[in-house]
C-alpha cells in the first residue's frame, strides 16, 4: 500500500476529504492513512475528521498517534480540564457516545514504528528526546499507552494530572533548553533554547521521524525528519493555511533523504481559527 501521511487535521475535515479523495483516484483502495495526530480541535469538524481517520484504522487502513489535543479531549472527559473559549470539540464531547470514542482513543499509540525502504522510522505527535534512541522513544511511548489504556480510568487521569516528562515531549515539546528540559514555547521565545530536532540531529540515531504539531515552523524537510504540520486550521492568520499529506515511494530505500518533493498540499478552504491572538496550538 501508498502511505500516505498527513499532517495536523484540527478539525479540518474538508480538506482531509480532499486528500483521501486524491488518494482514492490515483490509488483506489490500496493506499494507508497515517495520521500524526491532533485530528480534533480548533477547527469546525472534530467529529468527521475523526470519524474519517478511524474509518480507515479499523479498515486495517490507516495509523494514527495521540496528539496534545486528542489528549485534551481524554482530559476533558475525565473532569481534569476546564473546555477552553478556543476548543471546538463539542461536537465530540456532547456525543451520546463520547464514552466509547474515548475508549477507542485512549488505546491509540503515542509513538508509532515502522520501515520504509530500509530506514526504520517513528511517527510521534511532537518530539522525540534528543537523546532517545528509537528502542527508547519506543519503551518511554509504550509505558506511557499501558497507563493511557489501564482498566481503571483513574490510571489515566493521574497521568493526566501530572504529565510527565515523556508524554510532554511526544505530544507537547517544541523546544530544548539549556539544561535538558523542554518547553512547547518556540525557541525565539526562550533564553538558550534550540528546536528539539536540532539537538535530536547532531546526537545521529539512525533513525526517522515523522511529527506534526509545529504549524508556525510549517513544512519541516530535512535529512531523517519529516515535520508536516501545515497550520490548515491557521488560514489567514498572517499567512495561508494548508493541510500536508508527504507520500515516500514504498520502492525507495531511502524515502527520508533530501531533496523530497513528494508532497500534496491542500489549501485551507477558508478562515477557521477562532480570534486573532497568536498562541501555538
Amino acid at each position: 500500500m501508498r502511505p500516505i501521511f498527513v499532517g495536523d487535521i484540527q478539525g479540518c475535515a474538508g480538506e482531509l476529504e480532499d486528500v483521501l479523495a486524491r488518494a482514492k483516484r490515483e490509488f483506489g483502495s490500496s493506499f494507508s492513512l497515517w495520521s500524526v495526530g491532533d485530528v480534533v480541535n480548533r477547527g469546525p469538524q472534530s467529529h468527521r475528521a475523526l470519524t474519517l481517520v478511524r474509518e480507515l484504522v479499523e479498515a486495517g487502513r490507516g495509523e494514527l498517534v495521540l496528539g496534545n489535543h486528542e489528549v485534551a479531549l481524554l482530559a476533558c472527559w475525565l473532569g481534569v480540564r476546564e473546555r477552553q473559549p478556543d476548543d471546538t470539540m463539542d461536537d465530540v464531547l456532547e456525543r451520546a457516545d463520547l464514552d466509547e470514542w474515548c475508549e477507542w482513543l485512549r488505546r491509540r499509540p503515542l509513538a508509532r514504528p515502522a520501515e520504509l525502504g530500509k530506514r526504520r522510522f517513528l511517527m510521534v505527535h511532537a518530539s522525540v528526546h534528543p537523546c532517545w534512541t528509537r528502542e527508547e522513544a519506543l519503551a518511554e511511548a509504550r509505558a506511557l499507552e499501558a497507563q493511557f489504556a489501564a482498566p481503571d480510568a483513574d490510571v489515566l487521569r493521574r497521568l493526566l494530572v501530572r504529565r510527565s516528562d515523556g508524554l510532554g515531549r511526544l505530544v507537547s515539546c517544541r523546544s530544548v533548553l539549556a539544561n535538558g528540559g523542554w518547553s512547547k514555547e518556540v525557541p525565539e521565545l526562550l533564553d538558550g533554547a534550540e528546536p528539539w530536532h536540532a539537538a535530536w540531529t547532531r546526537a545521529s540515531h539512525g533513525y526517522g521521524v515523522v511529527y506534526g504539531h509545529w504549524s508556525m515552523q510549517g513544512l519541516h524537510v530535512t535529512k531523517d525528519l519529516r515535520g508536516l504540520d501545515t497550520g490548515c486550521v491557521h488560514h489567514e492568520r498572517g499567512r495561508d493555511g494548508f493541510l500536508t499529506a508527504w507520500l515516500p515511494d514504498p520502492s525507495d530505500e531511502d524515502p527520508f533523504r533530501t531533496p523530497d518533493g513528494r508532497f500534496w498540499q491542500v489549501r485551507a478552504h477558508r478562515r477557521y481559527y477562532r480570534g486573532d491572538d497568536e498562541k501555538k496550538s
